[in-house]
């Protein structure tokens, strides 16, 4: 769109230069990477049908896009009122009046002099403020930065939120997988209490076999209720993400399921990348040029104003003539304003404007550094989770033939009880540890690919359902 050239107050923005590192700290940036769109949809590296439906009823049905995306219709709004602003305004108008002038104000020293009348008029008015100082076009540039900072501020909740749904998906499976393994330890213990009692009938063990066994079926038999609670709230809290009722879920997510896992390789990129990746990143770049274009604004408010003005129309004391060569009538006017003192109004106004956009800048940088540090501190944690998940899974495997060979031996009277209880304990702690490994695995790999900013530009333009 054509604008009047002229001086625009105000700096002109520059986006800050930033310096990064070449490469992460961690050891997992040096695998191979995987494609981009590995990445914008990373939640399918889990191939989970259930997941990814759960993904797509998320970004139709939460409230919180939904505010985001009111949001950002809002900005477009206030975008298009800032362009309109620096164009001319055009009325119409039209009136039709009849006037009876007072006895005194007809009646006067030489005699009569009026009497009533009627008039009629249909004309245009125009104005236009001259953006001499560019105002008006700051203002736009405010509005556009604006505008921009909203979408990255929808951006950024859909990426929060198709993580918080796979975490809480995690959780359910977690806390359903811990369900069977406390399930299942419930029932070895109440054989091992039977093979107690009958072997204390026989005379063979004494009544403390017994007592040792039937606490350890009470102390299985009290994890359950703990579990049961935790699970149902990890699936009230996924339903809530996807818009719906909490026990919307409770029939999807009945039946329990492995907890699922990606294959041990990740999209991560280079530290540069994170400007380009994260919303949250973009949007406060963005909010500094709408804070930088408002100084501009602000500074103009020391200059004169001008602004022209004309109308043009058809004015007549009869209906009949009004639309007549002779009824033509049109004013032309410019006018200006300046303001002389206002008591430092105007100059406290850029230093406020002129501060926030240091705060502003202040926040895109470190908004930068905490970027990074998240990702740093997610391929560290997952890093380490990995070790920590094998080392697990070989100790599951030895508790495991450790309690089989403990009651065989039990049975045949070369080991007391307290080893068969000693395993059966060892085994549990070690498939518990194992199973929130793999849960805190797969969550460590979903908060790096939130720290990346994976899934930051999935459907961005859909529309969104209105909510019910």
């Amino acid at each position: 769109m054509p604008l009047l050239p002229g001086c625009v107050a105000g700096p002109d923005y520059q986006r800050p230069p930033t310096a990064f590192q070449a490469k992460w700290a961690s050891a997992l940036a040096d695998q191979p990477l995987g494609s981009r769109q590995n990445l914008h949809a990373w939640w399918q590296s889990f191939h989970d049908p259930l997941l990814n439906s759960l993904i797509t009823q998320a970004r139709l049905g939460n409230r919180d896009v939904f505010q985001a995306e009111a949001r950002l219709r809002e900005a477009r709004a206030n975008r298009d009122l800032s362009v309109a602003n620096i164009l001319p305004t055009l009325s119409m108008n039209a009136s039709a009046s009849k006037n009876q002038p007072s006895t005194a104000s007809r009646f006067g020293q030489f005699g009569q002099f009026g009497s009533s009348y009627n008039q009629f008029s249909h004309g245009l008015d125009a104005s236009w403020e001259l953006d001499l100082w560019g105002k008006q076009r700051r203002s736009i540039e405010s509005a556009e930065a604006t505008l921009d900072a909203s979408a990255e501020d929808l951006q950024d909740v859909l990426v929060s939120l198709y993580a918080e749904v796979a975490l809480n998906y995690i959780d359910v499976r977690r806390y359903q997988n811990e369900w069977v393994i406390a399930k299942n330890s419930l029932k070895a213990q109440q054989e091992t209490y039977d093979i107690a009692r009958w072997r204390a009938q026989a005379g063979l063990v004494s009544e403390v076999d017994v007592l040792q066994a039937r606490q350890s079926v009470e102390s299985a038999r009290a994890d359950i209720p703990k579990l049961t609670s935790a699970l149902e709230q990890a699936k009230h809290g996924l339903a809530v993400l996807l818009g719906k009722q909490p026990t919307e879920l409770n029939a999807l997510l009945a039946q329990s399921a492995p907890i699922p896992a990606a294959a041990d390789h990740i999209v991560v990129g280079i530290p540069a990348d994170v400007l380009r990746q994260r919303p949250d990143v973009r949007r406060s770049e963005r909010k500094l040029a709408a804070q930088t274009a408002q100084i501009g604004v602000a500074e103009a408010g020391a200059y004169p104003s001008f602004t022209l003005s004309g109308s043009i129309g058809l004015e007549s004391l009869l209906a009949a003539n009004l639309y007549t060569a002779a009824a033509k009538t049109f004013q032309m006017a410019a006018s200006s304003a300046w303001v002389l003192f206002d008591s430092g109004r105007i100059r406290s106004n850029v230093k406020i404007q002129t501060a926030l956009q240091e705060q502003a800048l202040g926040l895109y940088q470190n908004t930068i550094l905490t970027a990074l540090k998240e990702v740093e501190n997610s391929l560290t944690a997952l890093d380490q989770e990995w070790q920590r998940r094998d080392a697990l899974k070989a100790s599951a495997t030895a508790g495991k033939e450790a309690l089989t060979l403990a009651q065989q031996q039990y049975q045949t009277g070369t080991a007391d009880f307290q080893r068969v209880l000693d395993a059966q304990q060892s085994l549990l702690t070690a498939q518990n540890q194992l199973v929130e490994s793999e849960a805190e695995s797969a969550s460590n790999l979903i908060r790096l690919y939130k720290a990346l900013g994976g899934g930051w530009d999935v459907n961005a333009t859909q529309p969104h359902q209105t909510p019910h």
